[in-house]
């Protein structure tokens, strides 16, 4: 696939199988953040994705049917168009469904939601003795499993709370005073409720704790133990990650009892994703992103840049180019930042631009592109990025801007 712009000479971008090197770590450089510049060097990421023919299709040892689910779950699991389960939910629902404390490690977009959705919403429905709380990192992830908990039990007649921040308190609190079956919310929001004195963590006999390795790089760890340690000692507790970091380790050996351990690994984290770079040749990279939206194939694009006010700047001239384009960051209202994110997932807008804010966690079905705007500034938070192509199973492509 190549570039090119005839009013501003050509560019092109073309995938010449150098994979990265360094085992793991590609150009990376020094310390995780940086004040200025990026500390890797994205052309030494350039690879091409496998085709589909490449890829494994999994084959589950279980149907959904094999684990006996409620009648009504089993019939919104089939409306929801899942057939057979993920590698995920294959290995984690059964020991779930037995009460086995969980460490499940596996990437965003491999079904882990539901892996651990289903079988507590099995074992939750009718039990007014048994409730669940869900931790998460952002308040992008909490609505995101709130809504997939509803999609799975909304003719069950089962209630949810929401808590998180940027949105006013007081419908949470009448929420968490009718007794739902499943909590979620944000640690800062979960916390300031409990000191409140509305909500009682001695009231929850599971706690599920998503995405802990983001949890632990954004400083939660004090608040991940102030919940934790408040719980009932006989729970159900369970931790999904993307990784498994040395931090996490005191973390699991104190709060998970003779756990299931489950990692779902594959060869690499980008092996469906085409990465390469465009390299602006003394053109205007917002001349360049806006010829690149315009192409046919770039159907639903997720743009990164690194600060609010240009982001700002750039959605507006996007706007006037005739590009249906929104953007999320720190400075949006929580409102403002979901509008957003569903517009984007109902194709209302074709382009979504974010901060980091949006590189881990979500999962957005069929983005068709990552674009790196402004260059991160490490490594890992490359790969969070171009992680939100590429998804189950499918291919995408991923663009890094460089001089």
């Amino acid at each position: 696939m190549a570039y090119r712009n005839n009013s501003r000479g050509n560019n092109s971008y073309k995938s010449n199988n150098n994979r990265f090197r360094g085992g793991g770590g590609g150009g990376f450089r020094g310390g995780r953040r940086g004040k200025s510049r990026p500390s890797f060097d994205p052309t030494l990421l350039i690879n091409k994705a496998a085709t589909p023919t490449d890829i494994p299709v999994f084959s589950p040892e279980n149907s959904f049917e094999d684990f006996n689910f409620h009648p009504q779950l089993l019939k919104a699991i089939q409306d929801k168009g899942y057939t057979n389960p993920t590698a995920i939910q294959d290995q984690a629902i059964q020991p779930l469904l037995e009460g086995r404390d969980m460490l499940g490690v596996a990437r965003t977009g491999t079904g882990k939601t539901a892996a651990f959705l289903l079988p507590l919403i099995h074992t939750t429905y009718r039990q007014d003795e048994k409730r669940v709380l869900v931790m998460a990192p952002t308040r992008e992830l909490a609505v995101q499993i709130r809504d997939e908990l509803d999609s799975f039990t909304h003719q069950m007649q089962m209630n949810s709370a929401l808590c998180i921040g940027g949105v006013p308190i007081n419908r949470q609190i009448s929420g968490i005073r009718r007794k739902p079956d499943f909590v979620i919310g944000t640690p800062g929001r979960l916390i300031d409720l409990h000191k409140r004195g509305i909500l009682s963590y001695n009231d929850f006999t599971t706690i599920v704790l998503d995405e802990v390795d983001q949890m632990l790089d954004m400083g939660f760890i004090h608040d991940i133990r102030y919940v934790v340690e408040r719980l009932p000692d006989q729970r159900q507790s369970l931790f999904f990650s993307a990784t498994i970091p040395k931090k996490m380790d005191s973390i699991v050996a104190s709060f998970l009892r003779n756990p299931v351990q489950i990692e779902i690994k594959r060869e690499t984290t980008t092996d469906n994703i085409t990465q390469d770079v465009v390299r602006m040749k003394g053109q205007s990279k917002i001349d360049v992103l806006s010829d690149l939206l315009l192409r046919d194939e770039f159907e639903k694009v997720l743009v990164f840049g690194r600060t609010k006010h240009s982001l700002n700047k750039l959605a507006q001239i996007l706007q006037d180019r005739g590009i249906r384009v929104a953007a999320i960051h720190g400075n949006k209202s929580q409102q403002q930042r979901q509008r957003a994110l569903t517009a984007f997932k109902k194709n209302n807008v074709d382009v979504l631009l974010a901060t980091d804010i949006a590189s881990r966690g979500l999962d957005i079905d069929n983005v068709s592109h990552v674009i790196n705007f402004d260059l991160p500034e490490s490594y890992e938070d490359y790969i969070h990025r171009i992680g939100r192509t590429g998804r189950a199973d499918k291919t995408g492509i991923a663009l890094s801007f460089v001089d």
